[in-house]
């Protein structure tokens, strides 16, 4: 329990209005309570404690909780006033129970203070049996899902100012991705993509792009601004890890509507790494926010709601809830962000000055020619660099600075980004550009973000610690590049891929000085512009560089595994000292060559006895020492508690006395605060290069060492537990780890890489600053500096992983400023010599000795002989003189004899005769020759050496492929003068024969073999039958070449000590008169001189000492099996300096137990033993596998650091331990060993311990007081069968046998005779009697082997197991009682049936059967299911009536604690054989054995009896005839296989030879299938005990492809005695849905149950209303006193019986669910599987009726909508006559059903907005009540051959447009309504307004929200709006009724749509439209009358007076003339 009491609040801010009425809420793990509102209050004072259920789940140090004020609305949403959040670390680790918080300040959402403050107090109750661990949780311990992928943490104070890695994060990072291997593996990205808000745009139709390493999906294509898609896609790859974590999943929101370009609305990205490292490595429903990756100032695009998780080998994929949760919907709290850190756009300043020392990547063709033509040739810039950075997908490039090998960019690069970034790595690389080819890589770096930026996080337990968190920020610093070596040749680099920083590189290529700042906000206008010179000057201070000296001392190079050409070793520090490189003067920084000699056993080591080569190095590096001093202190700190920790760690293991550990313990805490309190990292103040990054860096390490101080403190006065503080003190450890890590550190790495001849073979790379000194303190010099270092060499990208060791180093090494060189001194052992050396060369001609035969070389030259030299030409360098003369001196190391070190060895010559074909064999001109052909002395001439002696005489050596006389035969073609191949026969056209005649010699034990110096020649020549390397001393007839070396030695002018070697720079003077000979130009030879004339440095040992070593090698456990035969044969080489040795090979076995002591009497070591002691070499062993045919495999490598015993009075014994064997970088074993060097004084071997004793000849076994303390013990194997038995060689196992070793013994059982009848074996029971380690860690595994017996006596090993840990297996043997016999049905299967059938008492037959009908309707299987899983909506009736619920599992029930695997009877053992063909990793698993173990300690004393045995009375072990109902519920998110992401899953059930396939019942297009299919069979058991459950995926053309399957062991099933075979229901039915479905009653199980248990039967009284059983009584009034009686349960005897036997740990009814996997991924889950299974053997009689689970069907419901009006339509159209009118309609459809839109008629003509319509929409469709979705089946595409199914919430969209005949419609509005949640409409047009429709932000209050289908119907006015630039506008109201209807009523009460028949409930009458709404082109009259009339009346009304008028007068001057003329003539008158 959590309690969280909030006690108040102070100085809130003021509202513009009053004061706010604050309310606090507290969020724990997305659960959120409230406090209540204090009504205007600046302090208001709450004083409530809220309190969260833990459910479990202790605290973990990562768990937070946040605490936001709001200011209380009554109406609308909260507003925010500031928000904290408060870190339970405390709470979590320690033992604290309460943690209060005074003052802590709030913060806005822009993670400024507000200056106010919140005060409260948290207690904290861990759930029971939790161990505080936090580390536990921290590594995803909580897969339990849902709740717990929160990403809200970080930001705290400050938070704007952080990358959004809290500091948790950083450390699990470290933590979580160090254990996965580095090889490639598979990988599962699982992306479920839920639903989208707030989409920009109008009627759009969004579509999802989600894209993974290379692979994109689609979601389908939706509707409307907030789709519902829930689809998940299935992304695998396999991959390197480190790779993977760095690719990006990246969202992209398209409108698939838009042809335009433009069309991508919105995107997100992150690093895949970054979902790895959450919890459970999962994100679960997360809000995502979408930004517009071109518009850096735009804001957010909308949100989409997601889960993503990464599942790699054996993780188990979360759980996901699928309820609707409302308060996730609240977006803003559940963003993928950092609380209270808003995304802000921030510009990554990144500031690339130069580069320096970029290696020469181009042959340029034209420098060539320039060459030839006598340019000078410019080699060193023939490199074209440019430097690219890439940050979250964005890539930006400086320009091309052509032919510079030392560019000046000087420009600066901006990175926009959106942060807190997601994204964690900005990846630097230098390419080298190129005209034609494609760009090179020169060298790869990365800035990491999160050791660059601090979210203050980290620091938790501070108040207001906001000042430690900072922004990225680094430099301005040098970042050195390392990839592949340096030389430059033609052809590809075979080493590109390090230079892509894939790898780790082994060669310094260059650096590049950078600095990068952070901008917050505020565009930056180009993305690459030039650095100001200003900045350029400032950076120049940072450029300053010293004077440094580095001296590396050779003690020792062994374990070389060939002999070859001579070797020499080269150190250099960037460019300085790599001889291949003409940049730097030449320094002495190579060891002279010498030549590899046999150990005599099994390795080569370079013979350098008392001469030691040196190598000394000045370089020039800016000063960092600050902070090379801070690391190496923290380092410092680090490792002693490391230290202190493996100590703790081992006694822990090894269970050690209280008081021992608590020893321990206390040195480890007051160590721990001694250093952090007296080593004090030093002050940065007035340092150089000083950057922002050290400043704050400095801060954030001395807070951390404060809190690591401060819970040490803490620990060391609370702590009790030592086991609960191990994870604690690995927290700190950790973080120590992180704080030394120093991201700008400019001091390149020292490089070794060792040469054979010219080659480069091998390299190793040593952090500089490990071997740094330090004048500021001892503990701030590196960890090496002045130490003897032992150092493995690798090969450069290395593909067989460090299988072979190209050589073991133990090399001293210095590192100083030059101010301090004098420091060295006080290091250096041994004395210094320095001297110049060159060889004078002679060549014999016609027997005489001169320089005319020398051909190319010179009479004087360097050791190669490739370098004229000259002794005149030699000047000392400045400061050093010489010290004698010239004089005559051989070198030792490089003569090697080819038997130096060998104890036997063979001489051979090849005797050589010739012919003419066809003629006789004479002998050749060279009659005897070496296998190359070249001359050397008879057989006659060849001399045994001094101190060896001949073992036989000369004969020729027949092992090879020649005839009886031992000759060859071949061919010669000129101008070869020996044949290439030799053949056996002889034939005529042969013109050549050889034989090979052998000698063996042996080494005179104790004989001083002759002293190397008279043998060789007097005046110090060398010999050579050829010129190259292989030089010997005594002249032979066949040398023809001759040489020997001159040596002058030099002495320091003015200095002493051994620091005067570091002004060795450069080379002894240049060689001026070459110029004649050489074609060359003179800078060119003077180079040559200068690299080759550097001086040899040596150091000698006046004094050596001499050591006895002991190896104790006892035994090793879980090698490779290497062997066909499953095993290997190992042996192991043991190896120490320049000595080794190897045990015996033991045969067969992967748990050898040598029990071997290796002496290695007298090892001498050069230098002071004190350092020796302090600094022991390593005993390095290789274990291989030893092999009759072809070459010895490796197994592995280990090593051991032996004690070391200076004086004699050392009695403490090594102790053997454990030490890990890696074999390719992986695990492959471990070995038990010790060793202890011990110091010989003066040849006195009394003192060493006694000789331990011997078994056989020559071999030591382990002494006692080493070896391990025995007891007898025995060993109980019950074996009972095998299974699964894969063929062996082809053919079927049929008669196997097994036999068990452990500890030396044996035990075998009888022969299985027929495999296929009864594989189980006869004789059950077997007894070893071992002498076994009492200590646990010493056990030695059981070996399990099952031998086949085939025909002619062959017995092979068919398979094998180990098991190592016995410690589950250890019983006490007199403790048995109870269990008399573990078994269970089976035994009752033994005894005779009895009467068994089933008593189902018939006395109610008389209840109503349409009762019974009518509960079926309501009540079915799933109601029951839905109820054990807490869906209490989808079982309304069900839980009413007291039915049974039952267990729902999400695991496999094998996985249930308390079943304890169902292995409780016996185990399942994989059987393993050897190696598999292709040399993968797992080795093949070829079957089982099923069995059991007990191991128990027997008495010493014989006369003693010994205790009971511990397997009896088993079961009979025949077959069995059962029946088997399988029950398969319903598939969980399968791994899709069709293309368009879904699957069409079927069951596949296999079962011995049976199966079946459910193919026609497939579920279309769906990842989530309700199958509920019931399957019977009936099988044997044990035969047919692996059931096969597959889900397939059907295809119409192609083959089905198998998604996963899932394996049921029946047998053990059957076997186990918690009854598994079939669940116990909860109560007895004998009717109705629960009807009890077993064999026999409860009341027969439990009389089995009493008698496996040896109790006394159960007796029942009173009517079976009283039970006693187990000495308790029952009674059913008490067991049934708050359950439901109802009619179908059984007789009360029964009853009772059944709540007795569920109190009995047995299995409950349940439903499971399984893992699916499938053979195409092995280790990664494909789906999940919920279902059981139940076994009923025939035997016992028939089993009870089955359940019925077939799945629910949808119902039919119709929604009908009657569109009665519209109102304030915006008026869009301009009629002819110029007013604003609208042609309204109403378009209506749900999603997801669109192709049932539905309009109403036109009305047209509306002037005022209004629309009047009465019309009606009716929607059918599928709905389930039970999960509240509508079931939509539709085509996909009109290909498709199935309907699809989707679920979608009941919707309904209701547009408002306005009609255009010849152009397109208009859109002026709409409306979404949810039928679950319909936004209560307005009684009148004049309320309705937008503010009814929530804006998705706020949660909308409850009681605004009403379903419908409660409601039945609701009528009113809603709002419709469209979108205008992100801005909602009214686009008009509608008043509409909303009905739902189901079926039944539809045809009680019908309805047609618009105003068709049935026209009625209610009848809809025509619109009273206005008469002025009509359309123009079909009604001309009336568009007379309303149009023309009413505009133009008065214009028609005055036309018509005017023509009247102008008629008028018209007749009247018509009819005037007549008229007048009439007046005047008057006719008739």
């Amino acid at each position: 329990m959590l309690r969280v009491a909030v006690e108040s609040a102070a100085g809130l801010p003021k509202k513009k209005l009053g004061s706010p009425d604050p309310i606090a809420s507290v969020v724990f793990k997305d659960e959120k309570k409230k406090t209540k509102p204090v009504s205007s209050e600046l302090n208001p004072v709450w004083n409530e404690t809220l309190e969260f259920d833990l459910k479990g789940v202790p605290l973990d140090s990562s768990s937070y909780i946040d605490v936001i004020v709001k200011d209380y609305e009554t109406l609308g949403k909260d507003k925010l006033i500031g928000s904290a959040k408060v870190s339970l670390k405390d709470l979590a680790i320690s033992q604290v129970k309460s943690l209060p918080v005074k003052n802590l300040a709030l913060v806005d959402e822009n993670g400024k203070s507000i200056g106010a403050t919140i005060s409260m107090t948290i207690g904290y109750e861990p759930p029971a049996g939790a161990v505080t661990n936090p580390q536990d949780q921290q590594d995803g311990g909580n897969t339990a899902g849902g709740e717990e992928g929160d990403v809200t943490d970080g930001g705290g104070q400050g938070a704007v100012t952080s990358p959004g890695e809290p500091g948790h994060k950083i450390r699990s990072r470290t933590r979580k991705r160090h254990i996965l291997a580095n090889k490639p593996q598979d990988f599962q990205i699982r992306v479920r993509v839920i639903e989208g808000r707030q989409l920009p745009g109008n009627n759009i139709k969004p579509v999802v792009k989600v894209h993974v390493c290379g692979e994109t999906h689609r979601t389908r294509i939706r509707k409307g601004n907030n789709p519902y898609f829930d689809e998940i896609f299935f992304f695998n790859v396999n991959m390197l890890p480190s790779e993977l974590f760095d690719e990006v999943v990246s969202f992209r929101v398209y409108n698939s509507n838009s042809f335009r370009a433009d069309c991508l609305m919105g995107e997100f990205k992150l690093d895949i790494g970054y979902i790895y490292d959450e919890p459970a490595h999962c994100i679960m429903k997360k809000w995502i926010l979408l930004n517009d990756p071109d518009d850096s100032s735009s804001g957010a695009k909308g949100y989409l709601k997601v889960s993503m998780f990464v599942l790699g080998t054996g993780d188990e994929p979360p759980v996901e809830r699928k309820e609707q949760d409302n308060d996730k919907d609240d977006v803003e709290s559940n963003l993928l962000l950092p609380a209270g850190v808003a995304l802000r756009w921030v510009t990554l300043k990144l500031k690339v000055f130069r580069a320096e020392d970029v290696p020469q990547m181009d042959d340029s063709i034209t420098q060539t020619l320039k060459e030839a033509f006598g340019g000078q040739e410019n080699k060193k810039n023939l490199v074209d660099p440019y430097v690219e950075a890439w940050f979250a997908g964005k890539k930006l490039c400086t320009q091309i600075i052509e032919k510079n090998a030392n560019p000046e960019w000087n420009q600066q690069l901006n990175l926009k980004v959106k942060f807190p970034s997601m994204c964690e790595r900005i990846k630097l690389t230098v390419f080298d550009w190129d005209r034609l080819s494609g760009n090179d890589a020169i060298g790869t770096t990365y800035l990491d973000l999160t050791k660059i930026a601090s979210s203050g996080g980290e620091i938790e337990g501070e108040t207001g610690n906001s000042e430690i968190g900072f922004l990225p920020t680094f430099g301005p610093c040098y970042i050195n590049l390392y990839g592949s070596p340096r030389e430059f040749s033609a052809l590809s680099d075979p080493y590109e891929d390090l230079n892509l920083g894939k790898g780790e590189g082994a060669a310094y290529r260059g650096r590049i000085l950078v600095e990068l700042s952070t901008k917050l906000d505020g565009k930056a206008d180009k993305s690459v512009e030039e650095i100001p010179s200003d900045d350029i000057l400032v950076v120049q201070k940072y450029q300053r560089r010293r004077k440094y000296c580095l001296c590396a001392v050779f003690h020792s190079a062994t374990m070389i595994q060939e002999p070859g050409e001579p070797i020499q070793f080269e150190v250099s520090i960037g460019n300085y000292g790599n001889k291949m490189d003409l940049t730097c003067k030449p320094l002495a920084s190579t060891t002279q060559y010498s030549c590899a000699v046999f150990d005599g056993n099994n390795y080569y080591y370079l013979p350098w006895a008392d001469t030691k080569p040196v190598i000394a190095i000045t370089s020039f590096w800016e000063d960092i020492s600050h902070r090379l001093d801070s690391l190496n202190t923290i380092l410092y700190i680090s490792n002693r508690l490391q230290t202190n920790l493996s100590a703790l760690k081992s006694a822990v293991q090894s269970k050690a006395t209280d008081a021992r550990l608590v020893e321990i313990w206390l040195k480890l805490i007051n160590q721990l605060m001694e250093d952090i309190s007296s080593f004090r990292i030093p002050d940065m103040e007035g340092k150089p290069n000083l950057t922002a990054l050290d400043i704050q860096q400095k801060m954030l390490r001395d807070s951390a060492l404060e809190n690591i101080m401060k819970g040490a403190k803490h620990l060391f006065e609370e702590a009790t537990d030592v086991n609960k503080c191990l994870s604690v003190i690995e927290g700190w450890l950790d973080k120590l780890k992180q704080l030394a890590e120093e991201p700008q550190n400019s001091m390149p790495d020292v490089i070794i890489w060792m040469l054979r001849g010219e080659k480069r073979v091998a390299y190793t790379r040593i952090p500089a600053h490990q071997v740094l000194y330090s004048s500021y303190s001892e503990q701030a010099c590196g960890q090496y500096c002045g130490k003897t270092k032992t150092v493995f060499m690798k090969y450069p990208m290395d593909n067989k992983k460090g299988l072979k060791i190209p050589v073991q180093l133990r090399v001293n090494m210095w590192l100083g400023l030059a101010t301090e060189e004098k420091k060295f001194n006080h290091y250096a052992e041994g004395i210094f010599n320095v001297f110049a050396e060159l060889y004078e060369n002679q060549a014999q001609v016609l027997g005489k000795w001169g320089t005319t035969g020398l051909l190319n070389r010179s009479k004087f030259s360097d050791v190669t002989g490739k370098v004229k030299l000259k002794q005149e030409y030699f000047l000392p360098p400045v400061g050093w003189e010489w010290e004698g003369d010239w004089r005559v001196d051989p070198e030792k190391t490089l003569l090697t004899e080819a038997d130096a070190g060998h104890t036997e060895f063979v001489d051979e010559v090849y005797e050589n005769e010739t012919r003419l074909p066809g003629g006789e064999w004479k002998l050749a001109a060279e009659p005897y020759t070496d296998v190359n052909g070249e001359k050397v002395q008879g057989p006659a001439e060849i001399e045994c050496p001094p101190g060896w002696k001949w073992e036989d005489i000369w004969t020729f050596d027949g092992n090879r492929a020649v005839d009886e006389k031992g000759w060859e035969y071949g061919v010669t073609i000129p101008p070869d003068d020996k044949p290439k191949s030799w053949v056996a026969a002889e034939k005529m056209y042969h013109v050549h024969r050889r034989k090979r005649m052998i000698r063996p010699r042996k080494r005179i034990p104790g004989a001083k073999t002759a002293e190397k110096k008279d043998t060789g020649d007097a005046e110090g020549w060398e010999y050579s039958s050829l010129i190259g390397w292989k030089f010997h001393r005594k002249q032979r007839s066949s040398d023809t070449f001759r040489r020997r070396r001159w040596r002058r030695k030099m002495t320091p002018a003015d200095r002493v000590g051994a620091s005067a070697i570091f002004k060795l720079e450069g080379a002894l003077g240049v060689d001026m008169e070459s110029k004649g000979d050489e074609k060359g130009t003179k800078a060119e030879t003077s180079v040559k001189q200068f690299g080759a004339n550097t001086p040899t440095v040596s150091c000698t040992f006046d004094q050596s000492n001499t050591y006895h070593l002991r190896v104790y090698v006892y035994q090793a456990r879980n090698l490779t099996a290497l062997d066909k035969d499953s095993f290997s044969d190992p042996y192991v080489h043991v190896s120490f300096l320049h000595h080794s040795q190897t045990t015996e090979t033991i045969r067969s076995t992967l748990n050898p137990t040598w029990d071997q002591t290796l002496i290695f009497k007298n090892v001498e070591i050069y230098g002071d033993p004190q350092s020796l002691a302090q600094n022991p070499p390593i005993v390095v062993m290789e274990i291989f596998d030893s092999d009759q045919v072809g070459k010895d495999e490796m197994l592995g490598r280990s090593t051991c650091v032996p004690i070391v015993k200076l004086t004699s009075g050392m009695d403490a014994s090594p102790k053997l331990l454990w030490e890990p064997v890696t074999h390719k970088n992986g695990p492959a074993g471990e070995i038990l060993v010790a060793a202890e060097l011990i110091l010989k004084t003066k040849g006195n071997d009394t003192e060493l311990p006694l000789i331990p004793p011997k078994r056989g000849e020559k071999l030591y076994m382990v002494p006692q007081g080493v070896r391990p303390v025995v007891q007898l013990t025995a060993i109980e194997v019950l074996a009972w069968g095998l299974r699964n038995m894969k063929t062996y060689q082809l053919a079927p196992v049929t008669s196997p046998s097994l036999v068990v070793e452990c500890g030396g013994e044996r035990a075998q059982t009888a022969v299985i005779k027929n495999m296929k009848k009864c594989p189980n074996f006869a004789g059950n029971v077997l007894l070893l009697k071992v002498l076994l380690p009492k200590e646990e860690m010493y056990t030695p595994p059981i070996v399990l082997k099952v031998i086949d017996h085939r025909p002619f006596g062959r017995k092979p090993v068919v398979g094998q197991c180990t098991i190592n840990f016995l410690e589950e297996f250890r019983c006490d043997p007199y403790a048995t009682g109870a269990e008399v016999a573990m078994s269970s049905k089976v035994a009752l299967m033994a005894a005779s049936p009895r009467d068994l059938h089933v008593n189902i008492d018939d006395g109610r037959q008389h209840l109503l059967e349409a009762q019974r009908e009518k509960e079926k309707e309501t009540v079915d299987w799933w109601s029951k299911f839905y109820a054990s899983v807490g869906e209490s909506e989808r079982c309304r009736p069900y839980l009413d009536k007291g039915y049974d619920t039952l267990e729902v599992y999400d695991h496999e029930l094998e996985s249930a604690k308390e079943f304890m695997g169902l292995t409780d009877f016996c185990s399942t053992f994989k059987l393993q054989c050897g190696k598999n063909e292709s040399d993968d990793d797992d080795p093949a698993v070829v079957g089982e054995f099923k069995g059991s173990f007990k191991v128990y300690p027997l008495p010493d004393d014989p006369g003693v009896p010994p205790p009971p045995q511990q397997f009896r009375e088993l079961p009979d072990s025949v077959s069995q005839e059962c029946v088997v109902r399988i029950y398969v519920v319903q598939a969980i998110d399968l791994q899709p296989k069709d293309n368009n992401g879904k699957c069409d899953p079927y069951i596949k059930i296999s079962l011995g030879k049976k199966s079946i396939d459910d193919r026609d019942n497939y579920v279309p297009y769906t990842l989530n299938p309700v199958f509920g299919r019931m399957f019977e069979l009936t099988c044997f058991l044990p035969q047919d005990k692996d059931l096969k459950i597959a889900i397939y995926d059907f295809d119409l053309l192609s083959r089905d492809e198998k998604v996963g399957e899932t394996v049921i062991d029946l047998e053990n099933r059957l076997l186990s005695r918690f009854g598994s075979y079939c669940g116990l229901a909860q109560t007895y039915c004998i009717s109705g849905p629960n009807h009890w479905r077993d064999q026999l009653n409860p009341s027969k199980i439990l009389e089995q149950l009493a008698r496996w248990k040896g109790l006394s039967p159960p007796r029942s009284e009173d009517n079976g209303n009283t039970l006693s059983f187990g000495g308790r009584l029952y009674c059913l009034s008490d067991l049934e006193a708050n359950k439901e009686i109802h009619e179908h349960l059984g007789p009360p005897s029964e009853r009772i019986a059944l709540h007795v036997l569920r109190t009995q740990g047995l299995v409950l009814e349940h439903v499971e669910t399984r893992t699916l996997y499938s053979s195409f991924q092995p280790t990664l889950p494909q789906g999940k599987l919920q279902m059981w299974v139940d076994i009923f053997p025939k035997s016992l009689g028939p089993p009870g009726p089955p359940f019925d689970i077939s799945p629910r069907k949808a119902k039919k419901y119709f929604l009908r909508v009657i569109v009665w009006n519209t109102t304030d339509v915006v008026l869009d159209e301009t009629s002819i006559t110029g007013e604003n009118m609208s042609d309204i309609y109403v378009k209506g459809w749900m999603p997801g059903m669109e192709e049932d839109k539905q309009k109403t008629d036109v009305h047209y003509r509306s002037l005022d907005g209004d629309g009047n319509f009465s019309w009606r929409f009716v929607f059918g469709f599928e709905y389930l009540p039970a999960e509240q979705l509508c079931l939509v089946s539709k085509k996909e595409h009109f290909w498709s051959l199935d309907k699809s199914e989707f679920r979608i919430p009941p919707k309904l969209i209701v547009q408002i447009w306005d009609n255009d005949k010849f152009s397109l419609d208009d859109y002026l509005g709409a409306i979404e309504l949810d039928l679950h949640h319909v936004i209560n409409p307005s009684k009148t047009p004049e309320k309705c307004s937008l503010s009814m429709v929530p804006d998705g932000t706020t949660p909308p209050k409850s009681d605004q929200l009403k379903s419908l289908f409660d409601q039945k119907a609701v009528r009113g006015w809603w709002p419709c709006y469209m979108d205008k630039d992100g801005k909602r506008e009214l686009g008009g109201k509608v008043e509409l009724t909303l009905e739902i209807v189901n079926e039944k009523e539809a045809d009680e009460r019908p309805a047609g749509k618009g105003r068709d028949e049935p026209n009625m409930n209610p009848k809809l009458d025509p619109p009273k439209r206005p008469d002025t709404s009509f359309f123009w082109f079909t009604n001309p009259c009336k568009t007379c009358r309303f149009i023309v009339w009413r505009r133009f009346k008065w214009l028609f009304i005055g036309l018509v007076v005017l023509i009247l008028v102008l008629l008028f007068i018209g007749i009247l001057l018509y009819s005037l003339p007549n008229y007048i003329s009439m007046k005047i003539v008057k006719p008739f008158n």
